[in-house]
């Protein structure tokens, strides 16, 4: 069938290429248009049912939120300086609300109240100590979609006197302009590099830029999709990133795989559309089915429904489905159109030919495959066991670089306002009424059972604005009856039933103590017959990790078994799937390990300009899905060789060896692309991204030498021919008119 489709794109390649071009039109358009990206959410899970509470019934500042942190050098001035830079936001309909040194601070109104208490005096919370820095909580109308479109004009409209910018809007602004500028340095490293590969392999400029013309077409089709749909579902900003990191390597390596089987073709003395039509056959043979094993693995995602991971994993697939369309399509009809001319340009650029090398090292390996295999096997182990010792926590602004604005703003607050930078263990309690004396009573207790607690500095909640006053003499009395001071506190922290508490710690939000904390308070939930809820920072680290690894088995089992049922009818074999399977697992189980080694433990850190901190929970499994599919790409070349050569000799050890040496050039040249690919962004300045770069090229570099060249041969040889058993049904099945592979 692929025979006769690969005939059929070079009769009409020129239409092919026509509606190519007309596929890029559409997907620039796509770009141009732009899309609605967001900061990636979790819903349904504790800690965001309880922001959301407190954004809309309370109106706290969140993912709408940004602070300003102002500098000056006269504490005289500062003051009136920061009233007339805030002046233009204030009257800004874009702008919802705003608080500075010239308003009741909503968040500390309660530490005010107690020093009135104790008679001491009075520091406005969002001055500096020295009185040189100022800070304003601004809140902008509408979610955060809507709020980050804004927030450009309106922080370019606070002007007067140096200001930096952090808290969430301002850290997804940076984040956003960083991962754009990670992703031009790594296209414009990659790419070079892509090109200089494949003129070692080809020595050819015509056939080493086809393949980046590909891969051009399908990561632009690929983000254009990823645009389109984030208008109608939840898509996280590095998407972009992770789509064409992805799409680039797969894309240029099936290229390869077609441009190299067409050529050989061609020396082999058949016409241009008989090379074309085999090259279809064969190659992109593999080509589909190994796309199919990616997408399988992408599909993975689809198990996390409700979040961002979701909206990925469809951004995937989208771009290794166009990736395998191009290269069934337009490749096809590019090299109709080039004919002979597909090594035209040639340049003094050559590898080795190594003729009859990968035959030695087969025959060699296969000579000892228990010596081969063992210490092998032992090294990968040894590359994969930091794994045993991951620590999981969601990225927050220090996975930016040190000179991007919001992170200077978070290190200037930590220096200056340490309860602003404080990691808060927010608390909601929800009664099913209005309150009462009872009711009163257990959010007393609920605030003292907060500060008994280890490591928490102190409790702020509407219980204990004052140790003069008593909680029911002003939570039970309207707020029209109350001062001023109290009667604005309250509205900020009660509303119908809803009432507010926070207990800060100094610990990082990240660390194991403020997860204790989280997972202290919700040990203990009794707050009368209410229902209590725990939010912030440190809880959505903990729910968002528990919401993955929840998912993760189903998602696993999802990807490992329909890569089984697939590699199954591509092998026509039953041991051959389970083996693969293991394969991918020691490559991927090396590649977390060194991640840990690197990201976690922070060997690299210096060298790469990160700070060392818990993996990211998403990575793990982002990379699993990518890479269980990325490695199905060498596994279903090196192995259908093999299997052509099986059923050409029925001797498994010719088999191995001819099928090594006819796939082993092509596999490293292959291998050599996706690592020069992926290691371009392991030199973002966006850990995650690094991390992820990393990550994919590690285990494509241990897959293609360690995994490919050495524990494959040696386990096949043990294995025998029993590599190749089947059942009879199946045997049946493809022995069949019309199954047999085309020669």
């Amino acid at each position: 069938m692929l025979s006769a489709w690969g005939t059929l794109v070079y009769r009409w390649r020129r239409g092919v290429l026509v509606a190519s071009a007309a596929s890029l039109v559409l997907a620039v358009f796509l770009l141009v248009r732009g899309g609605r990206l967001t900061s990636g959410r979790i819903y349904g899970i504790e800690s965001d049912r309880g922001q959301t509470l407190l954004e809309q019934e309370l109106g706290r500042p969140g993912s709408s939120s940004f602070l300003a942190v102002f500098e000056g050098d006269d504490p005289a001035t500062l003051r009136d300086r920061v009233h007339a830079a805030l002046a233009p936001v204030r009257a800004d309909p874009r702008v919802a609300r705003v608080v500075s040194v010239d308003d009741v601070p909503t968040t500390f109104i309660f530490s005010m109240l107690r020093q009135i208490g104790r008679g001491s005096a009075i520091r406005n919370p969002f001055l500096s100590a020295d009185g040189t820095r100022a800070v304003a909580i601004i809140t902008l109308a509408g979610d955060f979609r809507i709020a980050s479109k804004a927030y450009p004009d309106v922080t370019a409209a606070i002007r007067g006197l140096p200001v930096t910018f952090t808290g969430h809007l301002a850290f997804m602004h940076d984040l956003d302009t960083t991962l754009e500028k990670d992703l031009f340095r790594a296209e414009a490293i990659s790419l070079p590099l892509a090109i200089l590969v494949l003129l070692l392999v080809f020595s050819s400029l015509a056939a080493a830029t086809v393949p980046v013309f590909v891969g051009g077409l399908s990561v632009v089709g690929g983000v254009a999709a990823v645009n389109g749909l984030s208008y109608v579902m939840d898509l996280a900003q590095y998407t972009i990133n992770v789509v064409t990191l992805i799409g680039l390597g797969v894309a240029i390596d099936y290229s390869l795989f077609i441009v190299s089987r067409y050529r050989d073709e061609l020396a082999a003395g058949r016409t241009v559309p008989e090379a074309i039509a085999r090259a279809v056959a064969t190659a992109g043979r593999a080509i589909a089915f190994s796309g199919f094993a990616v997408i399988i693995g992408l599909s993975g995602l689809l198990f996390f429904r409700g979040s961002y991971l979701m909206g990925m994993g469809i951004g995937g697939a989208l771009v290794v489905l166009l990736a395998v369309v191009y290269a069934l399509t337009f490749l096809p009809a590019l090299l109709g159109v080039l004919g002979r001319h597909i090594d035209a340009g040639r340049v003094p650029l050559r590898l080795p030919a190594a003729t009859g090398w990968w035959h030695r090292l087969a025959l060699a390996v296969m000579r000892r495959p228990v010596l081969v295999l063992v210490p092998t096997l032992a090294l990968v182990v040894v590359i994969g066991a930091p794994f045993l010792r991951l620590r999981l926590a969601a990225a927050d602004v220090r996975a930016l670089p040190a000179d991007t604005g919001a992170r200077r703003g978070y290190e200037l607050l930590r220096a200056h306002f340490p309860d602003l930078a404080a990691t808060r263990i927010d608390v909601v309690a929800r009664f099913p009424g209005p309150l009462t004396p009872a009711r009163v009573a257990a959010l007393e207790d609920l605030s003292r059972r907060l500060a008994a607690l280890p490591g928490v500095a102190r409790v702020e909640g509407p219980t204990n604005i004052d140790p003069s006053l008593r909680p029911e003499d002003y939570l039970l009395r309207p707020p029209a009856e109350l001062p001023a001071p109290i009667a604005f506190f309250i509205r900020q922290s009660v509303t119908d039933g809803l009432i507010a508490l926070a207990a800060l710690t100094s610990a990082a939000p990240d660390s194991e103590a403020a997860r204790s904390l989280v997972r202290a308070v919700r040990a203990d939930r009794r707050v009368g017959d209410g229902e209590l809820l725990v939010t912030g920072q440190t809880a959505n680290d903990v729910d968002s990790t528990a919401f993955i690894v929840g998912h993760t088995p189903g998602a696993v089992a999802f990807v490992v078994g329909a890569t089984l049922v697939i590699l199954f009818f591509l092998l026509r074999s039953v041991l051959l799937p389970v083996k693969a399977v293991l394969m991918n697992f020691l490559s991927i189980a090396g590649s977390f390990g060194a991640l840990v080694w690197i990201f976690q433990d922070g060997h690299l850190a210096g060298l790469l300009g990160f700070q060392p901190a818990p993996i990211e929970p998403t990575l793990p499994l982002v990379l699993f899905c990518a890479l269980f599919g990325l490695s199905m790409d060498y596994e279903v070349l090196l192995l259908s060789r093999m299997h052509e050569e099986y059923l050409a000799t029925g001797d498994n050890t010719h088999a191995v060896a001819e099928g090594l040496e006819r796939s082993g050039r092509l596999i490293t040249s292959a291998a050599a692309i996706m690592v020069a690919v992926f290691a371009a962004f392991a030199l973002a300045r966006v850990v995650l991204i690094q991390a992820m770069g990393l990550g994919m090229a590690i285990a494509v570099a241990l897959d293609a030498t360690l995994v490919r060249v050495l524990i494959v041969p040696s386990t096949m040889r043990l294995l025998g021919d029993l590599n190749w058993w089947a059942p009879r049904p199946l045997q049946r099945l493809w022995a069949r008119p019309g199954r047999n592979d085309p020669r």
